[in-house]
């Protein structure tokens, strides 16, 4: 999530900040009581349908039932009862199906405001009322047999981030269902050149898990005005166990949006790509208005000392994920992705807002269902959270949470320049001093003898147990993409120019030893018309025109290539720190701006032996030193070729200018 980001405009300070006067006994969140079953707010059977919602400090609660998800006024209002563990409860006794409801808080002399509840499954248009239904009509044909695609190891994933509107919704992708979930369904669309776009393009591409942009039902979206074509990201969370409904074909039946989100999920599975989500557990759109202070005011966030709302997120409040019912509510929300809907990965916006318990309670809740779900997030906040620094999930923290990784902002802005300004350049412009910190995330932040850490920009220590830890990137949704990045900050940048040091900043990405992460349409060489906060632009800015990959295709198929070459060589994905630290050797180098290293004997049961991989930065060529022998390349002045592109000998070699090279003995 950028950092910047403020999308939640107008949310109001919380008002009720404790327990009612009738609950004082409750003095500290702490003694509220836990509810130990799940937090099913709804049970429904065509004979009788349950509601229970945990609210501990309320003195009388309703439930509110209604014809429409969004019209009129309630058919009927059922009071709940009060009952153990801080629960209240009633059960109707009818069939129930097709209706919504929505329940209602008392504390005191305040009725606290209708809400979904916290853990609707199900909606009517905008989130505002919760559906009944059965889940289970929302299945696909042929969901029972749905499976997840094989997965060895978390080193053996590409990771392809994509917002649905993006990659779709200009009318070049050839999708008919543009801009919704069903757009991942449509096999055989074409852009007009006729080359493959959607998920035929993903399959050829070869990416292993797609990465949606936030998909839960979000509040910037007017679903009653999907003509507006109004644009957001979706970081401004309202229902999060519901898909959003602007991405569905019909917002207005609850089951609708269920059953597409399901289609897509199925059709990656059955073109054998995973599906990992990204969620925003860290704050919510609405404050007081929120389910979570309707139902339990003051509980679900943190607070600061004098009582004002928390705002770790940067956009008005933080949710308090180190409190019982809280973090039990992010394990069970997590989970209930995993087994309704299939999901195999979550990527956690702002993780760093999270505690370090509740993350790697979430990773043992996960294991038990599949430990080759894989879990990433955000290693930082946006203000300090309201909470120690040594128990939150930062990225420096992430040694102590196995299974769970972060993004390596050092080897991004060691590429392309710093976050904070556009126009600032580094090592792919030839600017010297960032060598370190691409080393390190070369290695996947792992400790190496070879790295002096002193000289790594953001981390002077390594952060990493395990390279499958550390997410390579150099561009994602945040902040401008790579080739807008490039304009803004190379001086004397031609469309060749452009394009070479495009394809050197994702070598560098695929070839190291961590996870390798791309923004959709950076294969394409797809640019935001220089935006560099792109949220709320409309899809003149974001769209991606398929257009560009014919007029790009060189830099497509380097991509294409550069990803077979990875999968096709466990060398490039060891996975293992002492591996690396054996394997991966740095040769030494003259001058700044070349980084040369070595995967030698036969790294991690590679059929190539001693594979030398060199960047150069620098606007000539330059002289490297390796060891004797004779080589084959693979990898030279932009092009890829696994069967090679010639050879070389002798122990001394001419690395292009702007370029990777690759070769092997």
């Amino acid at each position: 999530m950028n950092l910047n980001y403020l999308a939640v405009v107008g949310v109001t300070a919380v008002t009720v900040l404790g327990c009612s006067p009738s609950r004082s006994s409750y003095d500290s969140y702490e003694l509220y009581p836990v509810r130990l079953g799940e937090l099913t707010e709804m049970e429904y059977t065509p004979s009788a349908t349950t509601f229970t919602l945990w609210a501990p400090t309320a003195d009388e609660v309703r439930v509110l039932l209604y014809e429409s998800g969004h019209e009129g006024n309630p058919y009927e209002t059922v009071a709940l009862k009060a009952g153990k563990e801080g629960t209240w409860s009633a059960v109707v006794k009818e069939d129930l199906n097709g209706r919504f409801y929505t329940f209602h808080v008392k504390i005191g002399e305040k009725w606290l405001g209708e809400n979904p509840g916290i853990n609707a499954r199900a909606v009517g248009v905008n989130g505002k009322r919760a559906a009944i239904l059965d889940l289970r009509t929302t299945d696909p044909v042929g969901w029972d047999k749905d499976v997840r695609p094989p997965l060895n190891s978390p080193a053996d994933i590409v990771l392809y981030e994509m917002h649905h509107r993006d990659f779709s919704i200009h009318p070049t992708s050839g999708i008919e269902n543009r801009g919704k979930f069903l757009a991942l369904t449509e096999t055989g669309t074409r852009s007009p050149e006729g080359l493959k776009t959607g998920i035929d393009h993903l399959v050829e591409l070869g990416v292993t898990h797609v990465h949606l942009l936030p998909s839960y039902d979000y509040a910037s979206v007017d679903e009653t005005r999907l003509e507006d074509n109004v644009y957001n990201w979706g970081y401004d969370p309202v229902n999060y166990n519901v898909p959003d409904g602007s991405y569905a074909t019909d917002p207005y039946d609850p089951a609708v949006r269920i059953r597409e989100f399901k289609e897509m999920v199925q059709a990656l599975h059955n073109a054998g790509i995973r599906v990992v989500l990204d969620v925003v557990y860290n704050h919510t759109f609405h404050t007081e208005d929120s389910a979570f202070e309707r139902t339990v005011p003051g509980y679900f966030y943190r607070q600061r000392e004098d009582g004002s709302l928390a705002n770790g997120s940067g956009c008005g409040n933080e949710t308090a994920s180190d409190r019982a019912m809280m973090r039990k509510y992010m394990i069970e929300s997590v989970l209930y992705w995993v087994n309704e809907y299939h999901l195999d990965g979550f990527r956690f916006d702002l993780m760093g807002v999270h505690d370090i318990e509740t993350m790697n309670e979430i990773r043992k809740a996960v294991d038990k269902v599949d430990p080759t779900i894989y879990i990433y997030g955000e290693g930082w906040a946006a203000e300090a959270p309201q909470y120690p620094a040594d128990k939150l999930a930062m990225k420096e923290n992430i040694y102590l949470m196995p299974g769970i990784a972060a993004f390596s902002d050092e080897m991004r802005d060691a590429l392309r320049g710093p976050f904070s300004n556009d126009k600032q350049p580094a090592f792919l412009a030839g600017v010297p001093g960032e060598e370190e910190s691409v080393k390190f995330g070369i290695v996947g932040a792992i400790r190496h003898p070879q790295i002096d850490y002193v000289a790594v920009n953001y981390s002077d220590t390594p952060w990493a147990s395990q390279p499958t830890q550390m997410i390579s990137y150099v561009s994602c949704h945040d902040d401008m993409c790579l080739v807008d990045r490039l304009k803004a900050s190379v001086s004397d940048l031609t469309p060749e120019r452009l394009a070479r040091l495009n394809k050197l900043a994702q070598t560098v990405v695929f070839t190291s030893q961590g996870v390798p992460f791309m923004y959709a349409g950076e294969e394409v060489m797809r640019d935001k018309k220089g935006v560099h906060n792109s949220y709320k632009s409309p899809d003149e800015i974001n769209a991606i025109d398929w257009n560009r990959k014919s007029e790009n295709r060189s830099v497509y198929e380097y991509y294409k290539a550069l990803i077979s070459l990875r999968k096709a060589h466990p060398a490039f994905r060891m996975g293992d720190a002492d591996l690396v630290r054996e394997h991966l050797e740095f040769l030494p180098v003259e001058g700044s701006n070349l980084i040369a290293y070595r995967l030698k004997d036969h790294a991690n049961g590679d059929a190539w032996q001693d594979i030398i991989v060199a960047f150069n930065s620098n606007s000539t060529p330059v002289a490297l030193q390796i060891p004797e022998g004779s080589y084959t390349v693979v990898c030279r002045e932009g092009k890829i070729n696994e069967q090679g592109l010639g050879t070389l000998s002798g122990g001394q070699i001419q690395v292009p200018a702007e370029s990777a090279l690759i070769l092997y003995k």
